[in-house]
C-alpha cells in the first residue's frame, strides 16, 4: 500500500540525480547535527559524566532514535502521507476530510497544525544560527585566540547567506548535492577511523544500554535525552521537501548515504570519548587531524550554510502555503526560477529571519546555549505530525484501527519522551521558541478569523446578484467600450465595489467580469479545472478561479485563459480592474476580542497590495474605498 504519488518511474540516472539533489536540500539539517549533538550530552549546562556506561547509553539512544524516528516513522510511514506529491504540515492538514461529522475535531486538528507550522518558523530561526555558530566554533579547537571572533564571523556569514537569497537557489543548488556528498563521506571516514581504534563502542546497538542509562541516571538521563534529540532535528524538513524530489530518491539518499554516514560518525565520536574523555568539549573536531582543522572548519561552514538554506527555503514555501490557505496576509512573492515553481523568495520573511538569526546569535553567544531553545520546536512538531498522520490514516485512507494505532503509539512514545525532556530546558532558552510560536499562532489565527468575519459580513450584507442584474436590465445604463473586472472576496452575491461603481458612475463597460479567487486543498490545480465561468447575461460574467496552496494567483493569466475559452474579454490595454480598499473599524459586532480586531486591522493595512500580489498592471487598477465595521 502506498498513498504517495511518488516519483514517476524513470531511468537510473534521473533517480540518482534526484537522490544527489536530495542530499543537498533535504538532509542538510540532519546532516550537520553531528557538530553539536554528542557535544551537548557530555559538555555544557546539562552534561553527564564521560564513562563507558554513559557513552554506550547515549549512543544507543542515538542509534534507536535515528532508526525509529527517521527511518521507520518518516522514511517508511510519514512520507506516504503526501498531498498529490507535496509534503509538510499544511499538506497533512489539507488531507483531512471536510465532512461535517468531524468538523469540531478537524478544527482542533487544524489549530494543532497551525501550532506545528509556527514551531517550524521557530526552527527556521534557530537552525541557521546554531548550525553556523557550531561550525565556526571549530576554529577555537585550533587556537584559543579565535574565541572572540566566533560570534562576529557567524553574524557575517548569516548576513551574507540572507543577502544572496534574492538570487534564488537555482544556480548554487547544483553544487549543494556534491558538497554534501563530500561532507557525508568525510563524516563516515572520520567515524570509521575512531571505531577501528575502539570497536567495543558498537555494542551500543543493543537497546539494553539505553534502558540502563535511564535506570542509572534517573532525571539527569531524561535531561540528556533533550540533547540526544538534536540528532533527529531534520525529520520535519525531510517531509516538507517531499514534493521537490519525490519519495523514492529521498529514501535512497537516506538508506544508502545519510543513515550509515551519521551512524559511523556518532559511533566514532563515542569511541573518541572512550579513548580520551577530555575531548568532550568538542568531540566532533577532536576526531579531525590537526593539519585538517582549518579545511574541516571551512567544509563544516559550507555544510551548515547549505543546511540553513534548506530551512530558509522551507520557511518561504511554508509562508506561501499559509497565504493561500488564508492564515497569513499577502506578501510579495518573487519567483527566482522559471523552471521550478517551488523556488521562491519572500523579501519580508527573509528580512525578519535575518535579523532574528543575527539577534539570536548575539544574545546566546554559543551553540550550547542555543541548543536548549532548539529541541522544543522540533519535538513538538514531530508529535503534532504523528497525531495528524493518525487521523489522515483513519479518516481519509479508511484504514482499520488495529493497523494504524500500534505504529502511531510507538511514534508518540518517542515524540512525547523527547518533548518532555526538552520541557526541562524551558528556562535555559526553550522559552524563546515557545514565545515565537505563540506570537505566530496568534497572528495566524487572528488573520484567519478576521478574514472569515469579513466574508460573513460580505455575505450577510450582499445584494443578491439576480436582483442587481434585474435592476440593470430595467434601467439599461450606458455601456462604454472595454472590460471591467471586479475582484470579489466571496463567489456569491454582488461585490460592494460593483454596487459603488454603479451608484456613483451610472455606467458600465461593455463586458463586466466578477472575479473571485479561491484556495483549493491540493498543491496545484490543473489548467482544465482552474476556471469556473458563468455567463450571467447582459455582458456580465462570473469567474471563480481555483489555485492550489503551492501556487501564486495571477489575474492576467486568468483573463487570458478565459479569453481563450471564448469569453469576450478585451486585451489588457482595454481592461480596467476594480478593487475595494477596506478601511476597518473595530466598533462592529464580530466575535473577536478587541485587541485581536486591532491586530487584524494592523495586519490588513500592512498586507501586500492586491495589485502586486495578483500581478495586476498598476496603470489599469481603480481602487474604491469601503468602510467596514468589524
Amino acid at each position: 500500500m502506498s498513498h504517495s504519488t511518488g516519483q514517476a518511474k524513470s531511468g537510473f540516472g534521473h533517480t540518482a540525480a534526484l537522490s544527489l539533489g536530495a542530499l543537498g536540500v533535504v538532509y542538510g539539517d540532519i546532516g550537520t547535527s553531528p557538530l553539536y549533538a554528542i557535544k551537548e550530552c557530555f559538555h555544557g549546562m546539562h552534561a553527564i559524566a564521560v564513562n563507558q556506561a554513559n557513552v554506550l547509553g547515549v549512543l544507543s539512544l542515538i542509534f534507536w532514535s535515528l532508526t525509529m524516528v527517521i527511518t521507520v516513522k518518516y522514511i517508511l510511514f510519514i512520507t506516504a502521507a503526501d498531498n498529490r506529491g507535496e509534503g509538510g504540515i499544511f499538506a497533512l492538514i489539507e488531507l483531512l476530510p471536510k465532512d461535517v461529522g468531524h468538523q469540531h475535531v478537524r478544527i482542533a486538528l487544524a489549530f494543532l497544525g497551525l501550532c506545528g507550522a509556527a514551531l517550524l518558523y521557530g526552527d527556521g530561526i534557530i537552525t541557521p544560527a546554531i548550525s553556523v555558530l557550531s561550525a565556526v566554533e571549530g576554529l577555537t579547537v585550533a587556537t584559543d585566540a579565535a574565541a572572540p571572533l566566533v560570534v562576529p564571523i557567524t553574524c557575517l556569514i548569516l548576513f551574507g547567506l540572507f543577502s544572496v537569497q534574492r538570487r534564488g537557489t537555482a544556480g548554487i543548488g547544483r553544487v549543494f548535492g556534491p558538497i554534501m556528498l563530500v561532507w557525508f563521506s568525510v563524516l563516515a571516514v572520520l567515524g570509521l577511523k575512531q571505531i577501528l581504534a575502539a570497536p567495543g563502542v558498537l555494542l551500543a546497538v543493543n537497546p539494553a544500554y539505553a534502558v540502563d542509562f535511564f535506570l542509572v541516571n534517573h532525571l539527569h538521563g531524561v535531561v540528556v535525552l533533550g540533547s540526544v534529540v538534536l540528532c533527529i532535528t531534520g525529520g520535519e524538513a525531510l517531509y516538507a521537501d517531499l514534493g521537490h524530489f519525490g519519495r523514492r530518491p529521498i529514501q535512497y539518499s537516506w538508506l544508502l548515504v545519510v543513515f550509515p554516514s551519521l551512524l559511523l560518525n556518532y559511533f566514532g565520536q563515542g569511541a573518541g570519548l572512550l579513548l580520551d574523555p577530555g575531548t568532550a568539549a568538542n568531540p566532533f573536531y577532536s576526531m579531525v587531524p590537526d593539519t585538517m582543522l582549518y579545511p574541516m572548519a571551512a567544509l563544516s561552514t559550507a555544510a551548515t550554510v547549505i543546511a540553513s538554506q534548506a530551512l530558509i527555503s522551507g520557511v518561504f514555501s511554508l509562508t506561501r502555503q499559509a497565504i493561500q490557505l488564508g492564515v497569513c496576509p499577502r506578501l510579495r512573492i518573487v519567483h527566482t526560477s522559471s523552471a521550478m515553481e517551488g523556488q521562491i523568495y519572500i523579501p519580508e520573511v527573509n528580512f525578519a529571519l535575518m535579523w532574528a538569526c543575527i539577534g539570536l546569535t548575539i544574545a546566546f553567544g554559543e551553540s550550547s546555549r542555543l541548543a536548549a531553545a532548539y529541541g522544543i520546536a522540533v519535538t513538538a512538531t514531530m508529535g503534532i505530525t504523528s497525531i495528524l498522520y493518525f487521523f489522515v490514516a483513519r479518516w481519509t485512507w479508511k484504514q482499520p484501527l488495529a493497523r494504524v494505532l500500534p505504529p502511531v503509539l510507538i511514534f508518540l512514545a518517542f515524540d512525547l519522551a523527547y518533548f518532555s525532556s526538552n520541557l526541562l530546558k524551558v528556562a535555559d532558552g526553550g522559552w524563546f521558541t515557545l514565545l515565537i510560536a505563540a506570537l505566530i499562532v496568534m497572528a495566524m489565527a487572528t488573520w484567519e478569523d478576521g478574514r472569515k468575519a469579513l466574508r460573513q459580513l460580505a455575505v450577510a450584507t450582499a445584494v443578491p446578484l439576480r436582483l442587481f442584474l434585474a435592476d440593470v436590465a430595467t434601467k439599461n445604463p450606458i455601456r462604454v467600450p472595454g472590460t471591467a473586472v471586479f475582484m470579489s472576496l466571496s463567489p456569491q452575491g454582488t461585490p460592494v465595489t460593483l454596487l459603488h461603481h454603479y451608484k456613483h458612475n451610472k455606467i458600465f463597460h461593455q463586458n463586466v467580469v466578477i472575479l473571485s479567487i479561491t484556495a483549493s486543498d491540493v498543491p496545484t490545480v490543473s489548467q482544465e479545472g482552474r476556471l469556473d465561468i458563468q455567463d450571467l447575461g447582459q455582458g456580465f460574467f462570473r469567474i471563480v478561479a481555483r489555485y492550489g496552496f503551492m501556487e501564486t494567483p495571477n489575474v492576467p493569466d486568468i483573463m487570458a485563459q478565459a479569453r481563450a475559452q471564448g469569453i469576450p474579454i478585451d486585451p489588457p490595454a482595454d481592461t480596467t480592474f476594480f478593487l475595494g480598499r477596506e478601511s476597518l473599524l473595530t466598533t462592529g459586532k464580530a466575535k473577536m476580542a478587541g485587541f485581536r480586531k486591532g491586530l487584524f486591522a494592523l495586519m490588513s493595512r500592512n498586507a501586500r497590495p492586491a495589485t502586486a500580489y495578483f500581478g495586476l498592471p498598476p496603470g489599469r487598477v481603480v481602487e474604491l474605498g469601503v468602510q467596514v465595521e468589524l
